[in-house]
């Protein structure tokens, strides 16, 4: 039985971070601060503490409640919502993480591209704005098209591409939505030059301020001029991660992040990798499951490690490729059957998982009137010995899934979200 014990701050979702927490339970005792009471998580905590999860100081009192009732040697957190107090918490407690103003500074993305062009790693030209005239002067002074986006929130959350004025004022009405309700710590809007080329991930991982470039996930967005990432794929001998990792370490160095797991984002341009933006946690969407298929690497039991002062062992022990489609309907409306052909599943050792967040009956809804957490109808994961092959096997596994929707029924019973 594991006798170290960890503070996790939030849980997350049941769908996207359970692997996080069974994880790190295999080498680690749990205590949990929660907004709610463990349900799924019930088995894989020793203790829980509720608190206010919108609110950082009662997060931090949370903490500190449980860490006088436990020894606790590390404070980690895979949420991108409680990064600050997660980092507050671990230096009050005198343990092991990143100097809160560092994580403040992966959260406010004005402060992101600040620090970046102080320290010479590429990005993208970013105005901060308060109004929509603001935005219109910006959008005018860096050249169209340009990217409208909250100055903080996550998941993508309100933001768009602008191709010429005549948008831009109901893109900033749409932008601005976006920098209210948890999660938001700003209510500006910055406008930012748009960086043309495919979209990649660098998963990094940094002990006492040496970062290293574990992996890189190539990514598939969809619904233009919205960001929704569809797919992911990771490929443990993806050559990209050589040309991507310097530039995304530097961007880590830059915002003086100094231990934990980074999934830092960039586009591949034609002036080489320009920095989206550094998130200071393990990436969303299953990545973390797709690296530990990939390389075996095990981001979740790392951070961990990386919590309590550990250094991790970053030795791959697999060389193999995995991929997650993110499943969407191709209208809004009332699902009628979703399913995929399980003749076929049952066929192959390489369709690892086939998770379905909708029901026949309840409502779907597309981009970007619904986000991550309702509009996804579910996902397939799969591995292979390789990039194409994962390719050509997801192509394939598609094939047999359906999705039938009727665009003129209404849903007869509630959307349940996902997460």
């Amino acid at each position: 039985m594991p006798t170290r014990t960890v503070l996790v701050v939030s849980s997350g979702d049941e769908v996207y971070r359970r692997y996080c927490l069974e994880q790190v339970a295999a080498a680690y005792r749990i205590v949990l601060v929660s907004g709610t009471p463990p349900t799924w998580q019930d088995q894989l905590v020793a203790d829980w503490e509720a608190a206010d999860m919108s609110d950082p100081d009662a997060v931090v009192t949370a903490g500190r409640a449980l860490a006088a009732r436990h020894d606790v040697a590390g404070v980690l957190t895979w949420d991108e919502y409680q990064l600050v107090p997660t980092a507050r918490l671990a230096r009050l407690l005198g343990l092991p993480g990143s100097d809160p103003d560092a994580m403040r500074a992966c959260r406010d993305k004005g402060r992101t591209r600040a620090l970046l062009h102080e320290h010479g790693v590429g990005s993208a030209a970013s105005i901060p704005t308060s109004s929509m005239m603001e935005a219109l002067l910006a959008a005018e002074s860096i050249g169209y098209p340009v990217v409208l986006k909250p100055a903080s929130n996550a998941g993508s959350l309100g933001v768009l591409r602008v191709d010429d004025s005549t948008e831009l004022p109901d893109a900033y009405a749409f932008a601005q939505a976006g920098t209210q309700g948890v999660g938001s710590e700003s209510d500006e809007v910055l406008v930012e030059e748009y960086l043309d080329g495919p979209e990649v991930s660098v998963e990094c991982v940094t002990h006492r301020g040496i970062t290293a470039a574990v992996a890189v996930t190539r990514k598939t967005v969809g619904f233009d001029p919205f960001f929704e990432e569809i797919a992911h794929a990771v490929d443990a001998r993806d050559p990209l991660l050589a040309e991507t990792a310097p530039v995304a370490t530097a961007a880590v160095r830059a915002l003086g992040i100094s231990t934990g797991i980074q999934h830092v984002e960039l586009r591949l341009t034609d002036r080489g990798p320009r920095i989206i933006e550094v998130n200071g946690r393990i990436g969303g969407d299953l990545i973390g499951r797709l690296v530990l298929l990939a390389t075996g690497l095990d981001l979740p039991r790392i951070a961990a490690d990386l919590a309590c002062g550990i250094a991790p062992d970053l030795t791959p022990t697999r060389s193999e490729a995995a991929t997650i489609r993110l499943l969407y309907p191709d209208t809004a409306g009332t699902i009628v059957r979703r399913s995929i052909d399980a003749s076929f599943v049952q066929a192959t050792d390489w369709v690892k998982e086939v998770r379905w967040l909708r029901e026949a009956g309840d409502r779907a809804v597309l981009p970007p009137i619904g986000d991550v957490d309702t509009a996804r109808i579910g996902h397939l994961l799969i591995t292979a010995p390789s990039a194409d092959i994962a390719q050509q096997r997801i192509t394939l596994a598609l094939d047999h899934v359906a999705i039938e929707v009727d665009p003129r029924t209404e849903p007869e019973r509630p959307t349940s979200p996902a997460r």
